[in-house]
């Protein structure tokens, strides 16, 4: 008889789009289980007590910036339920820490993409089979250490739904073709990109109508690479998406694309794709990756582009009625303040022309080629010209909040040298 398994989840709004993709998961897959969201500390340790299940499996999720905040959470509810409870942590720190994930307190790490571990690991639960036979973990050895079991398969985007009976963005892409040395991104779902099909999009809208929404938006790491598998845009199978998605909406219904969360990268910006956009989007504003105004910076970071398009995608956009917003990161490896200089001259330019600056500081990032590399120094006259442009209303951002991240980032970087050993379970 197959044991009863009740599924916590410490569900933050910061992480909403991966646990309901793990949820879909499980409910795509018929896999029977108690459903239990805990809201606060708290409240997840009192769905833990509560529980009448055999197994209580606790779902964590969340960013390298917040993994020490998480980890003091994980245990003040380790102490408010008793200790009871197996405590798993998923997402792109636990993939790129697992050891440290478990120095931390958890019991289990996600390794990779979580919808075939999180089916196989309630199965195992269930049937009280060792957790070794589950794909994408890491699991402490006798002797503390991490070992990773067989690696998860990465799967068509059709292969599960972004979320069943919630609303979200919808998951168009995952994966990444380019290789920013600053981002998680291709570390987390590989450097080639997978796209959604516009069968299984507009089966989402349809599911999101039903349920009375009216605002359609997307994840994707860059929009307008939809359908290509290459550095060039197919704007037909951009509009091919994006029809596809106003056929099933209302007449009041919205597509939003292009904006949060899903940005541009500038040399994608043209008169035609902007034109196309135009046709089908509600939005009134454009995310546009610039990060730095050096093209010595840009070259190494990997961002494939230098500073020439940046300002061509800015004019354009604007020419087309679209308020660009731009991202600059500050502090990258290697940056002097000449490089700063050229950023903030960029920056200045481009909220002349109209943009507005989101401003970031660069954190070495678990996962990331830059993972174990010295932010630059930001000095306060960069600090100070930031403020300016935030005090015009040109600017806007956490980059102070950041700079604390990196800090501890960096700490924890020179804590664990190395990765995890690939000694590997099974």
């Amino acid at each position: 008889m197959a044991l009863a398994v009740s599924v916590v989840v410490r569900y933050r709004k910061a992480v909403t789009y991966g646990v309901h993709a793990l949820l879909a998961a499980l409910e795509t897959a018929g896999v029977e289980h108690e459903l239990r969201l805990g809201t606060t500390p708290e409240e997840t340790a009192e769905h833990i007590s509560a529980s009448g299940a055999d197994r209580v499996l606790v779902l964590w999720s969340f960013y390298s910036p917040d993994a020490e905040a998480m980890a003091a959470e994980l245990a003040t509810v380790r102490s408010l339920s008793g200790g009871r409870g197996l405590h798993i942590a998923g997402g792109v720190h636990a993939t790129a820490e697992p050891q440290q994930v478990i120095d931390a307190g958890w019991d289990l790490a996600g390794i990779g993409e979580g919808e075939s571990t999180i089916i196989s690991l309630v199965r195992a639960l269930q049937r009280d089979e060792p957790l070794t036979s589950v794909p994408g973990l890491a699991i402490k050895d006798g002797d503390g250490v991490a070992l990773r079991t067989r690696p998860a398969p990465q799967l068509p985007l059709d292969a599960f739904p972004s979320f069943l009976g919630r609303k979200g963005p919808i998951e168009i892409t995952r994966g990444c073709r380019y290789t920013c040395r600053f981002c998680q991104t291709p570390f987390m779902f590989g450097g080639q990109f997978r796209h959604r099909s516009v069968a299984s999009v507009r089966e989402h809208v349809r599911g999101m109508v039903d349920r009375g929404l009216r605002d359609i938006r997307f994840i994707t790491p860059t929009s307008l690479s939809y359908g290509s598998p290459g550095p060039d845009p197919d704007l037909g199978k951009v509009e091919e998406l994006l029809a596809g998605v106003k056929e099933e909406l209302p007449p009041d219904g919205r597509v939003f694309f292009g904006s949060f969360p899903s940005e541009v990268r500038p040399e994608h910006v043209t008169s035609e794709a902007m034109r196309l956009l135009k046709r089908y989007v509600a939005n009134d504003n454009l995310i546009i990756g610039a990060q730095s105004g050096s093209d010595k910076v840009l070259a190494a970071s990997g961002r494939g582009h230098d500073t020439s398009p940046v300002r061509d995608a800015v004019r354009i956009a604007i020419e087309h009625g679209f308020r660009p917003n731009v991202d600059f990161i500050f502090g990258m490896p290697g940056e002097t303040e000449e490089d700063q200089g050229q950023s903030l001259e960029l920056a200045a330019d481009l909220a002349e022309l109209g943009a507005r600056i989101h401003t970031h500081t660069f954190m070495p990032l678990p996962g990331t080629p830059w993972r174990d590399a010295e932010p630059a120094f930001i000095p306060l006259a960069t600090m100070s010209e930031l403020d300016r442009l935030a005090q015009r209303g040109d600017a806007y951002g956490h980059w102070r909040k950041q700079a604390e991240h990196a800090a501890r980032l960096a700490e924890t970087a020179k804590a664990y040298p190395r990765r995890t050993r690939r000694r590997r379970t099974g």
